[in-house]
């Protein structure tokens, strides 16, 4: 169950790598960040719907005190994240954006200790370093010239990790109560909540009437959005949020080489190592070995 549990967390983020395809898309139609993003959590709500409805209505059904959980991974998670990653984008540049952004497995693995009280074990320690290692090799970080950062761009961009974090927590929770389904429902309702009063959605509709608009906007909202939560939250049931958050990070790597296969992008031999790395991290953290009395004292506890 746990390989599979893991496979299905690789395969939600190797979906969410496909992002890019529908983002660039929808880019060139004149759309703005945000713009997107309502787009993308809109269609996924409309999506969920038709699923749960189809599925059973009882999907629907959940209690008033487990209603924060969901503010959490769809206004303190999906909204804040994406608010702060954009920004970060504008005022430094997109690879420096997505480092910071990969912090986001750093947190989940902290936050993790504080309220489920995972280990921080060796293992996760050095799949963590290899990590963020490999996703700033693969983005092209590498090298950095200081004249880049900016103060504000450096808080915003690490506060994307850490709103990136939060679905792994507050998912992690309401895993325990209801299905993927119905948490994947209830973040892009509060998600489209929140983003409706930010955007004319009317407007944005009317430039969505051509059939490469409604083709785009539909994949945004199914394939790297609805698909690939359903099978992140559904892995996140049976393993660690610290490893599945470190196991997700194969998402850049995904990224990458659909920019070497579609849009032609040169893939460097850093990128190569970065890839690698990633890859590498996330064999590591989903190995299991049998844990013997004593064993703990060997782990890194707070």
């Amino acid at each position: 169950m746990l390989k599979w549990a893991f496979l299905l967390i690789v395969g939600g983020a190797a979906l969410w790598g496909t992002i890019g395809i529908f983002v660039q898309g929808l880019y060139d139609l004149g759309f703005t960040p945000i713009e997107v993003v309502a787009i993308r959590v809109i269609v996924a709500l409309l999506v969920m719907t038709v699923i749960v409805l189809v599925k059973s209505p009882r999907l629907m059904h959940v209690r008033v005190k487990h209603l924060p959980l969901f503010l959490g991974t769809g206004i303190c998670s999906i909204v804040f994240f994406n608010w702060a990653y954009f920004t970060t984008i504008q005022e430094i540049n997109l690879s420096v954006a997505a480092v910071l952004l990969y912090t986001g497995p750093a947190f989940v693995t902290i936050l993790s200790r504080i309220f489920f009280k995972e280990w921080i074990t060796i293992q996760k320690v050095v799949a963590l370093g290899m990590t963020l290692i490999g996703c700033t090799l693969v983005i092209g970080l590498f090298p950095l010239h200081a004249e880049q950062l900016s103060f504000y761009g450096i808080i915003v961009g690490v506060g994307s990790g850490f709103g990136y974090a939060l679905y792994s927590i507050f998912g992690k929770t309401a895993s325990t109560h209801y299905s993927s389904m119905t948490i994947t429902f209830y973040t892009f309702l509060f998600a489209s909540l929140a983003l409706l009063p930010t955007t004319n959605i009317s407007l944005v509709i009317d430039r969505l009437n051509g059939i490469e608009g409604l083709l785009l906007a539909l994949g945004l909202g199914t394939i790297p959005t609805v698909f690939a939560y359903l099978l992140y939250t559904a892995g996140l049931n049976q393993v660690e949020s610290s490893k599945a958050s470190i196991a997700a990070t194969v998402e850049p790597v995904v990224a990458t080489m659909i920019g070497v296969f579609i849009f032609q992008d040169q893939l460097t031999l850093w990128q190569g190592i970065g890839m690698l790395c990633v890859l590498l991290a996330v064999f590591i953290i989903q190995q299991r070995r049998p844990m013997k009395k004593g064993k703990l004292r060997d782990s890194i506890a707070s």
